[in-house]
C-alpha cells in the first residue's frame, strides 16, 4: 500500500491522492479488489463492513496517515466524503 508521505507531511496532499490511498486501505481490509470508493459510499454499500470493521478501518486510517480523529468526529461521518474532508481538515491542520 503506497502513501504519499512526503506530500502528506508538507502538506501538498490532494483529494486524489486521499481517495487513492483509501481505495488501497478498503482493499486490503475487505479483501476485495473491485472497491472504487465515492464521496456517497457508505457502510450499506460494502458487504462486511460492520461496526467491528468500521473501529478496524479508523485506526489503519489513523496510523497510515499519522492523524487523530475524535470521537465525535467519527460518530458524525455518515459517508467517505466526510472521512475525507475530515482526513483533509487534520493533514492541513498539522
Amino acid at each position: 500500500l503506497t502513501c504519499p508521505g512526503d506530500r502528506i507531511r508538507g502538506g501538498l496532499v490532494t483529494e486524489a491522492d486521499v481517495y487513492h490511498t483509501l481505495n488501497g486501505i478498503f482493499r486490503a481490509q475487505f479483501l476485495l479488489e473491485d472497491i472504487d470508493l465515492t464521496p456517497t459510499t457508505s457502510a450499506v454499500d460494502i458487504e462486511g463492513w460492520d461496526s467491528l470493521r468500521h473501529i478496524e478501518l479508523i485506526l489503519v486510517i489513523e496510523s497510515h496517515f499519522g492523524i487523530q480523529f475524535h470521537s465525535r468526529e467519527v460518530d458524525s461521518m455518515s459517508n467517505i466524503g466526510d472521512l475525507v474532508e475530515y482526513i483533509g481538515a487534520h493533514l492541513h491542520a498539522s
